[in-house]
């Protein structure tokens, strides 16, 4: 099929787009160069200077990521025109070398077919090695050949499929098939659910998604990014390389216990306490764990200031709380309508004991008596108010009875006294509180994630603290910038050719103090990404969700959070689900956000997963949810999974054998979690832990990290303690057996 002339006319046409690129990286790195050197002159080019040189680094990095398989497809259309299809697109001076595989023109390549031609005679297939054609595949969209089910671009997708795994996930930007593309390529707006079995490619559609709308909907994704959530540190790595081998760098990856800034989520805890944790009753637990802290007093409370005791009582606290809680329903914002009232009282107290005058309504005094049984006036009031306000008496009696609190103090105050559950979750079991209870430290867990960001909402943030620190912030640039100042206007130089000395301009010439303090805040020059992670408050342009049918409906209202536009791509298979209390629809899941206003996209054929493997996996599925249908997969491995039965030593030995056998691919040995440890004591080459390094050969893996990755070779070991050992247990084996691309093992241990 790769004729030699046909290689040689590729490879002229694969150089000149790489010499073309050289160019362009030439020129970009040049650019950059001579930008930094750049003075800039006023305020604005000094702007303008540092956007550019933004622009050309990313631009340059750009480039880089599409060194390889830059090129690797060509479009022959009936009107003569030719267009080769590539990853980014390059342009000579007359016409486009390379067009973008996003593009409408590209389109063709992924969906045409010989019923549905799009004005395409052929579409040819590129396969390169660095900068050389190593092999094409040519598909003439011939009507007398068309079938039901043509594969677009069959040998180079079967030639990926079979390919050996690396430990990182590839894209399939060259093999993307008609039912991906119509995935990729749908509209942003509104919440599209895409759900597919295992081997659908759902994880990788979802990511070419992520880059094919940044390409049409760059202004408008930009300034807000767009949100990647995965279900832990080990698939987001897998998936990293993805995103910029397609020339997009601006995603921002994260797990759900990542998206609550300056608190790191890796506690690991059983699986019914995170059920308990993400149910949406926890709204409401957290509404009375908060309005719990806004207290009045049982008795008086006494308060000892300058020898005098004075007393705050229920009758004084409780139209102050009312007038606070009306004020804001935030907690902290709420604070100091709080705090004001109580001052009131007890000034009214120290201003009746110290200034109450005895014959203020002596009728002797006539003209000359008060108007008032009170020497006092307003600003003496206002005084006394300033004074109790710095008392440490008063300060702590205040805080005992309405706190500044902060999400993380709120969530360990409350998990860890019995009483606190008792009055905020009085419609939970007792058994289900004590799962809630725990000392404070250990650390938080991904499940307590949405549980702090429930808490921030309710709480607000008292900002004047934070207010303070950004003025000390900017006096101390400013002082920085004015000794820059300084030292330049003292180090000018001077032309003396003409009588009056006229001045080189130089920065002090031409910017303030105040105007070079805020050049010197460089935060506008990070991306979208780096800024949101670092903000809870951040809004993003597009949110994919994977791996969805594993989040709680506390997990879903943080995520709906972060985009209120409702902009959002949710992946997922409701057969793999392995989460106790996990939706049985994904109208369950939206229905509270979106009510019926979404769209559902369904993958209905497996690329990855060989037949025998789904076969095999059959009895599995129709056990988990019988109404599910497995996806239909396109080819055979002609290797029948394996199944034995033997002792520690024998699965040591078959492990062994199996790596033996690997040859450049990667094999995982998933397990029950029980097992691990002495699993991992036993099969020391294997990697592992919490976040096992995937470019290793092999791996041993829990369920849970599994999910979402793929090997050439599983090891399945004590499927019936996986049946047993999990809420969902067969949804959790089902997902086991389906991460292999070419062989299936299933060994059971026998007791010891």
């Amino acid at each position: 099929m790769s004729s030699l002339s046909s290689l040689a006319e590729e490879q002229s046409h694969l150089s000149a787009i790489y010499g073309r690129l050289d160019e362009l990286r030439a020129e970009t790195r040049e650019r950059l160069a001579e930008t930094r050197l750049r003075a800039g002159g006023a305020v604005e080019g000094l702007f303008q200077r540092d956007v550019a040189v933004h622009r050309y680094a990313e631009r340059l990095a750009q480039y880089d990521a599409v060194e390889q398989g830059l090129c690797f497809g060509r479009l022959d259309r009936r009107d003569g025109e030719r267009l080769h299809i590539g990853r980014i697109g390059i342009h000579d001076t007359d016409h486009p070398l390379l067009v973008d595989w996003r593009a409408p023109a590209a389109r063709p390549f992924y969906v045409a077919t010989a019923i549905t031609p799009y004005g395409v005679t052929l579409r040819r297939h590129i396969r390169t090695r660095d900068r050389t054609v190593v092999e094409l595949d040519d598909e003439l969209l011939d009507l007398d050949a068309a079938t039901d089910h043509t594969l677009v671009g069959e040998a180079a997708l079967l030639s990926a499929l079979t390919a050996n795994r690396t430990g990182r996930m590839r894209d399939i930007v060259e093999t993307i098939q008609a039912e991906q593309d119509r995935v990729i390529r749908a509209e942003p707006g509104g919440v599209l659910v895409v759900q597919g079995g295992p081997g659908t490619g759902k994880t990788a559609v979802a990511l070419h998604r992520a880059a094919y709308l940044l390409y049409t909907y760059r202004e408008q994704l930009s300034a807000r990014g767009v949100l990647i959530v995965g279900p832990n540190t080990t698939f987001l790595r897998y998936i990293s390389q993805v995103l910029p081998s397609l020339a997009e760098t601006g995603v921002m990856l994260a797990t759900l216990g990542d998206l609550h800034p300056g608190t790191v989520a890796r506690r690991a805890e059983p699986p019914a306490v995170a059920e308990i944790k993400g149910r949406a009753a926890m709204v409401d637990v957290l509404a009375a764990a908060v309005r719990d802290r806004q207290r009045i007093p049982a008795e008086p409370l006494e308060i000892e200031v300058d020898r005098h005791v004075l007393r705050l009582t229920a009758e004084d606290c409780e139209p102050v709380r009312r007038r606070a809680r009306a004020a804001d329903p935030r907690h902290n914002l709420a604070r100091p309508v709080f705090v004001a009232g109580l001052l009131d009282v007890l000034a009214a107290q120290v201003a009746e004991r110290i200034g109450a005058d005895p014959f203020w309504d002596d009728p002797l005094g006539e003209n000359d008596a008060l108007s008032s049984p009170n020497v006092l006036d307003e600003t003496d009031l206002a005084d006394l108010r300033g004074d109790l306000a710095a008392n440490a008496s008063v300060q702590a009696a205040i805080d005992a009875l309405w706190p500044v609190l902060t999400p993380l103090r709120l969530l360990t105050d409350l998990y860890a006294a019995a009483a606190a559950l008792d009055s905020a979750a009085p419609l939970f079991s007792p058994a289900e509180r004590e799962l809630l209870r725990r000392a404070p430290g250990g650390g938080w867990s991904p499940a307590d994630v949405p549980l702090l960001d429930e808490a921030a909402e309710l709480l607000g943030e008292d900002d004047r603290a934070t207010r303070a620190a950004q003025a000390r912030e900017q006096s101390r640039r400013l002082a920085y910038a004015q000794g820059v100042l300084d030292i330049t206007a003292g180090s000018k130089s001077y032309e003396l050719e003409d009588d009056d000395e006229a001045a080189i301009p130089n920065i002090a010439d031409i910017m303030e103090a105040d105007m070079l303090a805020e050049r010197l805040d460089e935060r506008e020059f990070r991306s979208a990404a780096d800024r949101a992670a670092a903000d809870r408050d951040w809004v993003f342009g597009h949110v994919i969700v994977d791996e969805a049918q594993e989040l709680s409906p506390m997990a879903w209202r943080l995520l709906m959070r972060r985009c209120p536009s409702r902009s959002m791509t949710v992946v997922g298979d409701l057969a793999q689900t392995g989460a106790l209390g996990a939706p049985a629809t994904w109208a369950e899941v939206l229905a509270p956000y979106v009510a019926d206003r979404w769209r559902l996209a369904e993958l209905t054929v497996s690329y990855r997963t060989p037949a025998e493997i789904m076969d095999y996996t059959e009895r599995v599925l129709a056990t988990a949810d019988p109404a599910i249908v497995p996806p239909r997969p396109v080819r055979s491995s002609g290797v029948d999974p394996w199944e034995a039965t033997g002792s520690l030593s024998d699965l040591v030995a078959r492990v062994s054998d199996e790596i033996g056998s690997l040859g450049t691919g990667r094999l995982a040995v998933i397990v029950p979690a029980g097992l691990r440890t002495a699993l991992a004591a036993a099969l020391p080459a294997l990697t592992t832990g919490a976040s096992p390094d995937l470019e290793e050969r092999a791996v041993l893996l829990t369920v849970a990290q599994a999910k979402g990755l793929e090997f050439d070779t599983v090891v399945v070991v004590d499927p019936a303690e996986i049946l047993t050992g999990s809420p969902r247990g067969a949804n959790d084996l089902y997902v086991a057996l389906t991460r292999p691309t070419q062989r299936l093992g299933v060994f059971t241990l026998l007791a010891a």
